[in-house]
């Protein structure tokens, strides 16, 4: 049986792959599946760098913006919505185009990992909570480390629901999160992908980018949007999400603007990386350099013969 063809536009904040995405729906005829964590949630707009309509060019785009703050979302729950978003946009005779930056869900999904089904033990999720209240994100994340370093090496502090998780599965099944990944891959995965990672040969030249972005946000009204997120009730969300997080010595009264507005720039920065060294992995990609191709329309056009190339592949 053929496998679904499936493009994946990927890369680190702020590379500009939302751009590229829609412009390869627009010239393909496809739609988009959003691959970002903090996207999914509603009124969490310009932190998340969520497309706005007039961005979007009239292409539908999935799992974006329908999610309240707070509401727990895991990577199963990617896999299998974007699952359900990519049957239904191939039903339309329509190209599947993922676009994002957390790796963890592009390639979970791609890979067609399974996640064993766990009955979770409030008290034992209580429990974790708790411990992250008293002692921090990073004692868990070496709690985690003592037994599942793998899993440990890709979470960072902050994703304290990824966290718990990981120890909740091994807790109630004896099996780690990063063994029960490689398990799962026993199944071929039903996808025929091109995989496109945007990369920057001068990494100051992506840093430029972020620190724009954020000005940028700022000015779209990124701090009244923060204070009304953190009252809101969506703190436990909105302290994973950068650009929240980071403003609120300002609310507090304990830092300047200017200095929290500085340690945004950094914090994205350091998320750049992170997802960087992520998508370093995926060998096959085929990777594309903005900065060396000097607009985007070449870009684009570049992006457009990789697919075109390898739809016309017979898998």
């Amino acid at each position: 049986m053929s496998r679904l063809k499936i493009v994946v536009v990927a890369g680190p904040t702020a590379s500009g792959k939302t751009s590229l995405a829609v412009e390869l729906a627009v010239r393909l005829g496809g739609e988009i599946i959003c691959a970002d964590s903090m996207q999914i949630y509603k009124t969490m707009d310009i932190a998340t760098a969520k497309p706005t309509p007039e961005e979007m060019r009239g292409i539908k785009h999935y799992l974006t913006d329908f999610l309240d703050p707070g509401e727990e979302f895991s990577v199963a729950d990617f896999v299998r919505l974007a699952k359900e978003a990519a049957g239904e946009i191939s039903s339309k005779n329509r190209l599947p185009i993922i676009c994002g930056g957390t790796g963890l869900y592009i390639d979970s999904f791609i890979n067609n990992i399974s996640f064993e089904k766990t009955c979770t033990k409030t008290g034992v999720r209580d429990e974790l909570k708790a411990l992250a209240d008293e002692k921090g994100g990073g004692y868990l994340l070496e709690m985690l480390r003592e037994f599942d370093p793998e899993t440990a090496g890709r979470l960072h502090e902050n994703n304290l629901a990824r966290i718990i998780r990981a120890i909740e599965i091994y807790r109630e099944t004896g099996v780690t999160m990063s063994e029960q990944i490689k398990n799962s891959r026993a199944a071929e995965s039903p996808y025929d992908v091109c995989y496109l990672v945007l990369d920057y040969f001068d990494r100051e030249e992506l840093y430029k980018r972020i620190d724009r972005r954020v000005d940028e946000m700022v000015e779209r009204g990124l701090i009244s949007e923060a204070e009304r997120v953190l009252k809101s009730g969506g703190l436990k969300t909105s302290r994973q999400a950068i650009g929240y997080k980071e403003l609120l010595p300002y609310f507090n009264g304990e830092a300047s603007l200017e200095s929290c507005i500085a340690q945004l720039k950094q914090s994205t920065r350091r998320y750049a990386k992170r997802q960087i060294t992520w998508f370093k992995r995926n060998e096959p990609a085929i990777r594309l350099h903005p900065d060396a191709l000097g607009t985007f329309e070449k870009l684009a056009d570049e992006a457009e013969k990789a697919v075109r190339e390898h739809l016309d592949k017979e898998d």
